[in-house]
């Protein structure tokens, strides 16, 4: 009997980056990074291919696909974990491959009267969502993966389970949201009983407490604040359950909420997480304060909001309004108005005949 086959190479993919935990949102990434990797090359393997083919495949996404440095530089990190966490390859040229410069821009910030407009302009789940987002400070996938135990109402904060870069971290729960989110909660409660009755409404659980713990994921505490309004089965198990919302939904609304509201801003709901951080350190906020809120690794990300701050930019007056202001007082000087003496003080013209009107 002949020895078995070898995994193909995605599926040794997809077992690298799940034994290292990466996300599944990562592993369908970085699987279509390699598999277009190796069509553009006629089907050759990888182990075949050196830095002159890496590099013509990014220059080809650059040159012909248009894209952007950002999308370059994540096709060049799942190459990257190809050769080096797959394949177990550490070439020398590996580390001779050049990212693409990143352009730094500004984040698109909106006033307060903006964010007020677009959540006037938005209902039921989606514009509590929005709320959460401007009044937390929480990225889009962090509000959709919240779970019911991490909200703490008599506290009046959020636990933030697994952000970016896996760390957790608390952000605060705004008062105006207690009602909205407890109503809401008690309607996904009912959806959740609903579920148990049919013999569903198992969540998926992270790592391996689903085997630690097998009746977790039937747990009320476990369900997601914002669940799906459909069932489907998890890509990586036969589980028939009920995942977190699709960010699509509120994307979606924001993009309407912004066309009814009349705001001319390329604003997605990731802009309400900006405007939040603007906000608190206009309030007078300390920046360590809000990059804790955040999530930031490096306080130099948070700094970038100090550049977008309501002082018309960064709080320099322009020359032009120096040239006008200086022209009307000189005006003011070669006409003066004609002044009188009178017992209330030096009152101008104006003022005289207002006093005489009044005696």
């Amino acid at each position: 009997m002949g020895a078995p086959n070898p995994p193909r190479l995605l599926d040794q993919m997809r077992d690298r980056l799940r034994r290292l935990h990466y996300s599944l949102r990562t592993e369908e990434t970085y699987c279509d990074w390699v598999r277009r990797f190796v069509l553009f090359h006629d089907r050759r393997h990888p182990r075949d291919l050196g830095a002159a083919e890496v590099e013509a495949f990014l220059t080809h996404l650059a040159v012909v696909g248009k894209v952007s440095a950002s999308t370059q530089n994540q096709a060049l990190s799942a190459l990257l974990f190809l050769y080096r966490q797959v394949l177990q390859v550490d070439l020398p040229w590996l580390d001779g491959v050049v990212r693409a410069k990143v352009s730094k821009r500004l984040p698109v910030v909106l006033t307060r009267e903006e964010v007020q407009a677009i959540l006037s302009h938005m209902q039921g789940t989606p514009a509590l969502f929005a709320s959460l987002l401007y009044g937390t400070g929480l990225r889009m996938i962090e509000c959709a993966r919240l779970r019911v135990k991490d909200v703490d109402f008599a506290r009046r904060e959020i636990l933030v389970r697994e952000g970016k870069g896996f760390k957790d971290r608390v952000t605060m729960l705004p008062q105006s949201l207690l009602l909205p989110l407890r109503e809401h909660l008690v309607r996904v409660r009912e959806l959740h009983g609903r579920d148990l009755a049919r013999g569903l409404g198992e969540v998926y659980l992270p790592f391996a407490l689903a085997r630690k713990y097998p009746n977790a994921g039937r747990e009320w505490a476990w369900q997601y604040v914002f669940p799906s309004s459909t069932l489907s089965q998890d890509p990586r198990s036969p589980r028939i359950g009920r995942h977190h919302a699709d960010e699509k939904s509120i994307q979606r609304a924001m993009r309407q909420a912004l066309r009814d509201a009349g705001i001319a801003k390329p604003a997605t709901p990731h802009t309400l997480r900006h405007s939040c951080a603007t906000h608190l350190l206009e309030g007078g906020y300390d920046i360590r304060t809000v990059q804790e809120l955040l999530g930031h690794s490096d306080v130099s990300t948070t700094m970038i909001y100090t550049h977008v701050l309501n002082k018309g930019g960064r709080g320099v007056a322009s020359p032009l309004d120096g040239l006008l202001r200086g022209a009307h007082a000189a005006k003011e000087v070669r006409e003066p108005q004609a002044t009188y003496r009178v017992p209330s003080g030096l009152l101008n013209v104006g003022t005289i005949n207002a006093w005489v009107h009044h005696v």
